[in-house]
């Protein structure tokens, strides 16, 4: 089957790489000059299944109130005359309770153990490297009500046989070593030791690298101007280089999903939520973090990436503006300077933003849209890296009429449209 993927960051790589190895004839259009310039550029670099988690929550409208007024708050809502935005947001709220968290939980976490399964399986047969380190997440609390306050947490890891262990300061250190001349600053934390890290970026190039060996098509410095349907399918897509026919369709483009969908009469619940990260050359290697530290009180991930710190969070709520705010770069200092100081040179990291696309409830959308021959694969959120070897897998084996090793109608994208 000739295949069509939209979009060149790691969903539609990785879509491309796992179609190609079911036989298919894949062809990827990005308007990028290469793979993962846009949001899967400079991610937090987290491959983090037992974080796998929906944002709305119980006691998140009353938290997101105090997270608005913080210096250094996690989130930034810029009011907008958007309906798309706060028809989003009012569905966010509306699983905002104890029981839809628990649904959406359960749909997150089995894809996100599968994909970092997957992605093992895939380094594993092809030598792939991308300054990944497989050393765990360790989620640092900096107030005893934080940790305690996990009893919630744990059963669901307990629940889904992910592994964990609850630290105390002399814990988090023996981790972390680099935290020892900081250990005023928090009373302990929850480790993940099954987490890995890496360099999305890196990975997405070689992996494009491999897509190109097995006969994927890349049509670089491509922009998507329109996808027509008729009917119920999709025909053709008009770009700036002339039109594009395929017999399957797959919606890689993230964010930027959502306009095209609502343009063929087909919304889907997905919304552009603004994260930020800093890129810091590592001085000291002795007072760098060895793997990821999740802050949980400024929501700040950092990460070791190589001979580079990446440290990542946020989240901004304002459309598909990509302009950088110093606010945003002061915040994510602030975390790592304080639990970091002297690992890295601040004065020479590099500032980066990008969208995430945000379904509402936190499951990505994946599988076979209202049309007969479009497929969707994003939605992802916070999550695209974690799950996107698993995501790509299962979209794969419904395009090719296998039936996938997970529950595929967990991500249903009808499921979702139809809620």
């Amino acid at each position: 089957m000739k295949v069509l993927v939209l979009g060149g960051g790691v969903i539609g790589v990785t879509t491309a790489y796992f179609l190609a190895e079911a036989g298919h004839e894949v062809t990827v259009i990005d308007r990028q000059q290469g793979p993962a310039l846009e949001t899967s550029f400079a991610n937090a670099g987290e491959v983090s299944p037992g974080y796998a988690s929906p944002w709305a929550g119980p006691g998140i409208p009353v938290k997101a109130v105090k997270w608005l007024l913080m210096k250094y708050g996690p989130l930034v809502v810029r009011p907008a005359f958007d309906p798309h935005m706060w028809t989003w947001l009012l569905k966010m709220l509306r699983n905002c309770t104890a029981e839809r968290y628990a649904l959406n939980k359960s749909r997150m976490v089995p894809v996100a153990e599968y994909s970092r399964d997957t992605l093992k399986a895939l380094r594993a047969a092809n030598g792939i490297t991308y300054d990944e380190r497989s050393k765990g997440t360790l989620q640092l609390f900096r107030k005893q009500k934080q940790l305690d306050g996990i009893g919630g947490d744990v059963e669901v890891l307990k629940k889904y046989g992910v592994p964990y262990e609850v630290l105390d300061r002399d814990g988090c250190i023996a981790a972390e070593p680099a935290l020892a001349g900081v250990r005023e600053k928090f009373v302990g934390g929850l480790r993940l030791p099954g987490d890995e890290t890496g360099d999305c970026k890196m990975f997405t190039e070689k992996l494009a690298e491999l897509c190109v060996a097995r006969g994927v098509a890349f049509e670089y410095g491509t922009t998507v101007r329109r996808v027509v349907r008729n009917r119920n399918r999709v025909v053709q897509v008009g770009t700036d280089k002339g039109w594009r026919t395929a017999d399957a369709y797959v919606m890689a483009l993230g964010s930027y999903s959502a306009p095209f969908m609502r343009k063929m009469k087909r919304p889907i619940p997905v919304y552009p939520v603004k994260g930020y990260s800093i890129t810091v050359p590592i001085t000291d290697a002795a007072a760098a973090p060895v793997s990821t530290i999740m802050d949980e009180t400024y929501k700040v991930a950092i990460t070791r990436l190589g001979d580079r710190i990446r440290v990542g969070g946020t989240a901004e709520i304002s459309g598909f503006d990509l302009r950088l705010h110093e606010s945003r770069r002061r915040t994510l200092e602030h975390s790592v300077g304080d639990l970091f100081p002297g690992g890295g040179d601040l004065k020479a990291a590099t500032f980066w933003c990008g969208l995430r696309p945000m379904t509402p409830d936190g499951p990505p959308l994946v599988g076979q849209s209202e049309l007969s021959n479009l497929y969707l694969n994003t939605g992802h959120g916070t999550l695209g890296w974690t799950m996107a070897c698993g995501s790509a897998k299962v979209l794969a084996d419904i395009m090719s009429n296998r039936v996938p090793e997970i529950n595929a109608l967990d991500l249903s994208p009808d499921r979702y449209v139809k809620a």
